[in-house]
């Protein structure tokens, strides 16, 4: 299984939107498992002070209560997310597009979502 690390703008688009090929996504990648680092999930809950994202953050929280979890250090998500995949490597699942370019650079895949669908998006080496 291949632990997929998600940020907050995957996850509030998976929670928020219909997702076609959610149950057939073992791609050539294998089976997959979302996971959720804790720097994400404080993120999230920041968001709930936001008027216009509050009810998409809420259903999101509901959403990922039974995503497993890891632990990144830092500040802020996406920093984390960049030093976890220049050490580890992985993939990342984001709709940030500069986040996206700056993963590939560092040798990880992206996983996102276009058209409604989960698109795995391969570095650029």
């Amino acid at each position: 299984m291949v632990d997929v690390i998600c940020d907050t703008s995957f996850l509030i688009h998976l929670a928020t939107n219909r997702i076609k090929n959610l149950s057939t996504i073992d791609t050539e990648i294998g089976s997959i498992r979302f996971v959720v680092p804790n720097i994400v999930t404080m993120e999230l809950k920041k968001l709930l002070d936001d008027k216009e994202k509050k009810d998409a953050v809420v259903i999101t929280l509901d959403y990922i209560k039974s995503f497993p979890t890891i632990s990144l250090n830092g500040s802020f998500a996406d920093a984390a997310l960049q030093s976890y995949i220049k050490k580890q490597g992985g993939i990342v699942a984001t709709m940030d597009k500069e986040l996206k370019s700056i993963i590939k650079k560092l040798g990880g895949s992206i996983l996102s979502i276009s058209n409604n669908k989960i698109v795995l998006e391969s570095s650029k080496v």
